[in-house]
């Protein structure tokens, strides 16, 4: 048998039982994250240092957040996730982390006083959008980038309620967004007010008060 054959078989083969760790995924979180409502969901670089303003604007915006009374949900890794976990749970609010079991990915982050792991990414962003009342976006990479899209598309066709996406940083982001309303809107891909889904945010106070303005807890 060729390493590609057996690559395909084993993908296929056991997905009647991969359906049970599927459920329980999602059973375990659908257990859990009903009481960290409400939660605004951050985003960001693992590879975010300590010592950088994009961590230390992270925990900023998470103690923010705590004190407006709402909790926090990251990845539960290192970087942006920790910042945020780190951030709310010094506020003495629900710091959750949601961790992804990868071959070469870090360890969950110690600062998480709720924590759920997952095998499966998408289980992981079914829990992420499904119990936020926000997302926070702060400069990262593909996985963010993906969390990002979802969450915009989703909204764009009504498959959730509308939420503020805020992206931090806009001097990180603003290539993007350039590119987005220079080449996606001027092709037509995306309508006008598509580009009201998200906001440009610099300021934590700012970002969280967009927040509370347009949720209520």
């Amino acid at each position: 048998m060729s390493e590609r054959q057996y690559i395909v078989d084993d993908l296929t083969i056991k997905d009647t039982w991969r359906i049970f760790l599927i459920l329980s995924e999602c059973v375990e979180g659908f257990d859990v994250m009903p009481d960290v409502y409400p939660a605004v969901t951050i985003f960001g670089s693992a590879r975010s240092h300590p010592n950088s303003t994009t961590y230390t604007t992270t925990e900023i915006i998470a103690r923010l957040l705590v004190e407006k009374g709402f909790n926090v949900v990251s990845g539960g890794g290192s970087g942006v996730m920790e910042a945020a976990n780190k951030g709310a749970a010094e506020a003495g609010g629900k710091s959750v982390g949601l961790h992804i079991h990868l071959p070469n990915e870090q360890q969950p982050n110690k600062h998480a006083n709720v924590r759920l792991s997952f095998k499966y990414f998408f289980i992981r962003k079914l829990m992420f959008i499904k119990y936020a009342v926000a997302y926070i976006i702060m400069p990262g990479g593909f996985g963010t980038l993906d969390e990002l899209f979802e969450a915009l598309t989703l909204i764009q066709t009504n498959r959730i309620r509308a939420f503020p996406v805020i992206l931090m940083n806009s001097g990180y982001w603003k290539g993007l967004i350039d590119w987005i309303k220079e080449t996606m809107l001027k092709e037509q891909t995306i309508s006008e007010s598509d580009l009201d889904i998200f906001q440009l945010v610099d300021d934590p106070e700012e970002a969280v008060a967009i927040i509370k303005r347009r949720v209520i807890i």
